[in-house]
């Protein structure tokens, strides 16, 4: 039995025996650098697990403290519940789970992860990158175009969480996680009205 193996015009044979079966699988450069661009782009908007994440005391930390500034909150802004009818609202599932997935890969995944390959030398201050902090200044801004100054430079500091744990585990999922988390709580019990 003879069986030719081709790659983009070049073909070799191999004599086989009859009592042998082999499985052959091309992989043309054109297919291995595809699957290598791939990677990068994986690695550079940080949509690879590395980690359980869940399970990290930082990250944990970091869940715990949206309970306790929405708390801090009522004590300056209203207390307005969202009406349990509007829970499953497009409106709702909008801003607790959509838009923490799409400003986290627009944010955290291509800017931050552009920033991160970029800069040759990052600095930290007080764990935040340098990438970490350019990101949620851009985050901040674009926040102007829905909310006030005031809002927008207080979506700064939860953005800096969010740039923490994708620094930390390079991933956008515990950000994304975090970021609906936030969002989710913050609706729930205080922008109700915002709906």
């Amino acid at each position: 039995m003879r069986l030719s193996f081709g790659t983009r015009g070049m073909s070799s044979q191999r004599n086989l025996g009859p009592d042998q079966a082999v499985g052959v699988q091309s992989f043309s450069s054109g297919e291995f650098s595809r699957s290598r661009d791939s990677a990068q782009i994986t690695v550079l908007l940080g949509l690879h697990y590395h980690h359980p994440f869940h399970r990290d005391s930082v990250f944990l930390f970091l869940l715990a403290l949206g309970p306790m500034v929405w708390l801090s909150m009522i004590r300056f802004f209203e207390l307005q519940p969202l009406p349990w009818h509007t829970i499953w609202s497009p409106a709702f599932l909008s801003i607790a789970l959509w838009q923490p997935l799409f400003e986290e890969l627009l944010f955290r995944g291509i800017v931050q992860g552009h920033l991160l390959q970029s800069m040759t030398r990052q600095k930290t201050w007080f764990g935040l990158s340098t990438s970490n902090l350019l990101t949620s200044f851009l985050f901040s801004l674009a926040h102007l175009a829905s909310h006030s100054l005031s809002w927008s430079l207080l979506v700064f500091i939860p953005s800096l969480c969010f740039g923490f744990v994708r620094d930390r585990f390079g991933s956008v999922y515990p950000s994304i996680a975090l970021h609906a988390f936030y969002n989710t709580g913050y609706f729930l019990l205080i922008g109700g009205v915002t709906i």
